[in-house]
């Protein structure tokens, strides 16, 4: 008979096995930016309807996502908090155990921007003091399903049409869907060219919820 600790680690593997999927954690990333229909995840995700189920049962019953019938559709939203602090795990083990991805953070992402982030401690402490102006520069929909309070929501487009309006007595800070998310690096270099001061968020949208921190959303 097996011990209660082989058991607990057999649930463990089974956790493992669900996020041993490229495809399953993009799908899990775009979870986390708020709940989503099988047909919303195909899309941002680039799969077919029917793959996507397939990945996202997978997850289900890992119990890392939960699903609810709305109408005709299928809504997927995150199964509790663990699941964003999961991946924040992986990925700083990954960073710092894995020289493979060590080069991709350098060569790619350092190289856009080797400027040291704003850290979430930092950031709070200096929008408690209106020191600086949060962007949040992940599309609309996405902002309304949870966001950091405080934070304007401006896409790279309308950021680029309103920079007239953006204060240049104060540094801004950008976020966006995580760490690996381009978008907040694209809206520092366009804001740093227009002589602006500005700089990343550490990370994004997923590692704040599962700091516990709070989050904001819109009807």
């Amino acid at each position: 008979m097996s011990s209660p600790k082989f058991l607990i680690f057999e649930h463990i593997a089974d956790l493992a096995r669900a996020l041993s999927s490229p495809q399953r954690l993009e799908l899990l990333e775009h979870i986390s930016q708020g709940e989503r229909s099988v047909e919303a995840l195909a899309a941002l995700a680039g799969m077919s309807e029917a793959n996507t189920s397939h990945h996202l049962k997978q997850l289900r019953q890992a119990g890392l996502v939960q699903s609810r019938r709305s109408g005709k559709n299928v809504i997927y939203q995150l199964g509790g908090s663990s699941p964003d602090a999961i991946l924040a795990a992986l990925r700083a083990h990954v960073e710092a155990s894995r020289t493979e991805v060590q080069a991709i953070v350098t060569d790619y992402f350092e190289r856009l921007d080797a400027m040291e982030p704003v850290r979430r401690d930092a950031l709070m402490e200096r929008m408690a003091h209106d020191e600086v102006v949060l962007l949040d520069v992940r599309p609309e929909d996405e902002y309304r399903l949870g966001h950091i309070p405080g934070a304007l929501n401006l896409t790279l487009e309308e950021l680029e049409r309103k920079l007239a309006d953006m204060p240049a007595d104060r540094e801004i800070v950008a976020y966006c869907r995580g760490p690996y998310c381009v978008l907040s690096f694209e809206a520092v270099a366009l804001l740093r060219r227009h002589g602006f001061k500005a700089r990343r968020l550490e990370d994004g949208m997923p590692e704040w919820r599962a700091a516990g921190l709070e989050v904001q959303a819109q009807a």
